[in-house]
């Protein structure tokens, strides 16, 4: 943290918040006219409370809670990679439970039409032959899997646990941004931000009924649990992750350790003659029943994907077709894991469902359809431009900030391969107060992300990770990035 002067930590933070302009763009906590939004009401009467002294007392606080617990993220940087502290605000957003029932069922109906898209796609393809999702977006995928057709998880569930972004724009409506089916990320830092929070600001846990969060672990392992291809009282589940050089690794060893679970790696497990899954341990091997896994398709299994792979389990997708373990999220998930696919779930919940999508998707052009490709060419300055499989905010254009090398670079790009690229309009994202580290307090950028468990039931996390960009005027919020989070708080509208 940069340390503001003396001089800037001087004063109330009423002082702060009385030159503070909501008036921009849709803000979470305040109005337009400058007042605290029904739910922010305690919220912001505790900060006018404090001096400027007090409220950076509160954030060394919690960045030393954060060195002490060890939440780090990792940025790969000229070859190398480096730890670093996880990037926290300690303004929390605050969204309405009235509101957020409503988001809930949405992401419900969302998630439970796309795993029936996948099913559907590695089963009899019906949307394909009815002609309501295109045979050359599923010829062009680059995650639809050949080696999964046929298969039939556990439940039928592909994608088990989601994490759908979501954003609001200026007129206040929340769209879904993006669906991530694959290995999706970031639920530790939304537990570690509750606690965080809880020793920063403990007196609003008795002014607010915030909805809690820290039940995810249990309904993961549950729900884990419930996928077992084996009768057991407590199946023996375990993470599988890359190692300690992913960037993700802290959230695999936290789960782990929240869970009970084994942290393993690809060289801990080994496949039998009997295609069964057991696990290296010091007492010899144990059978495993249930992986998590943190380690992309094509790195999975040498003997099915990259043959070179060394993070994988030779013969895993043999133990997994024969039903001898359970693999979440599923092989081939990621099919629907496409910024192409994104497109179509509003009448994949139609076609699936038989159902109008509760939330709404950001209007978004194909650039594979001619008439919409010549549209975005026209109006490229305009657009955010994304590829189809690309994450982390990489290989994007974000057209009102682009140069003009980088217009005509990606001018270039769409020609070469249309069907890799979607564009779609500049939103202007929703604020969040923010404490900079200049001593003001400032609107910044913010999306969500709640994460969706699916088993025999389905789960909406009570609140999610809320990533904030930290740099003034930057719609990126990932981490790696330069973005940070926030605690997201659930509350009660009284």
């Amino acid at each position: 943290m940069t340390v503001p002067s003396k001089d800037h930590r001087s004063g109330s933070v009423a002082e702060l918040l009385a030159t503070y302009d909501a008036s921009k763009f849709y803000d979470e906590l305040i109005t337009p006219a400058g007042r605290p939004r029904k739910h922010a009401r305690i919220l912001l009467r505790h900060l006018r409370s404090l001096d400027r002294e007090e409220l950076y007392g509160r954030r060394q606080a919690a960045e030393f809670a954060i060195d002490a617990m060890g939440i780090t993220f990792t940025v790969y940087s000229e070859g190398s990679n480096i730890d670093r502290r996880w990037p926290f605000d300690i303004i929390p957003r605050i969204i309405p439970a009235k509101e957020w029932e409503r988001l809930e069922e949405g992401l419900k109906q969302r998630t439970l039409a796309l795993n029936l898209f996948i099913a559907d796609i590695y089963g009899e393809q019906r949307v394909v032959k009815d002609k309501v999702f295109p045979a050359e977006v599923l010829a062009g995928s680059k995650n639809f899997r050949p080696q999964c057709v046929g298969a039939t998880p556990p439940l039928d569930v592909w994608a088990h646990i989601c994490g759908c972004d979501l954003v609001r724009d200026r007129d206040g409506t929340m769209y879904v941004l993006e669906d991530n089916l694959r290995v999706p990320s970031g639920v530790s830092y939304m537990l570690e931000n509750r606690l965080v929070t809880k020793r920063v600001f403990p007196e609003l846990f008795e002014d607010y009924a915030i909805q809690p969060v820290d039940d995810y672990p249990n309904r993961l392992f549950d729900m884990l649990a419930s996928m077992s291809p084996r009768p057991a009282d407590y199946p023996t589940v375990v993470v599988l992750t890359p190692g300690i050089y992913n960037s993700a690794y802290f959230e695999h060893s936290y789960l782990a350790q929240q869970m009970g679970a084994e942290l393993v790696e690809g060289r801990d497990l080994v496949v039998d003659d009997e295609d069964r899954v057991f696990m290296r341990t010091i007492g010899g091997l144990e059978q495993v029943d249930v992986i998590y896994r943190r380690i992309d398709d094509l790195f999975l299994d040498p003997e099915v994907f990259n043959p070179e792979s060394l993070l994988g389990v030779p013969g895993l997708m043999r133990a997994w077709r024969a039903g001898n373990v359970a693999l979440a999220n599923a092989p081939g998930a990621g099919v629907a894991d496409d910024k192409v696919v994104y497109a179509f779930v509003p009448e994949l919940i139609r076609y699936y469902l038989d159902a109008e999508p509760i939330l709404p998707n950001v209007p978004t052009y194909l650039c594979m359809r001619e008439d919409e490709c010549k549209y975005v060419m026209e109006h490229l300055q305009e657009m955010v431009v994304k590829p189809a499989n690309e994450s982390g905010g990489y290989g994007m254009l974000i057209g009102p900030h682009a140069s003009k090398t980088e217009l005509k670079k990606f001018a270039s790009l769409i020609r070469k391969d249309p069907r890799n690229y979607i564009a779609q309009p500049t939103l202007t994202l929703s604020t969040v107060p923010t404490l900079t580290d200049e001593g003001t307090i400032e609107p910044r950028h913010v999306d969500l992300r709640p994460f969706i468990l699916t088993g025999p039931s389905s789960h909406v996390t009570r609140g999610g990770l809320t990533r904030v960009a930290l740099n003034k005027g930057s719609l990126v919020v990932n981490s790696s990035q330069g973005g940070g989070s926030k605690d997201t708080w659930i509350v009660e509208d009284s």
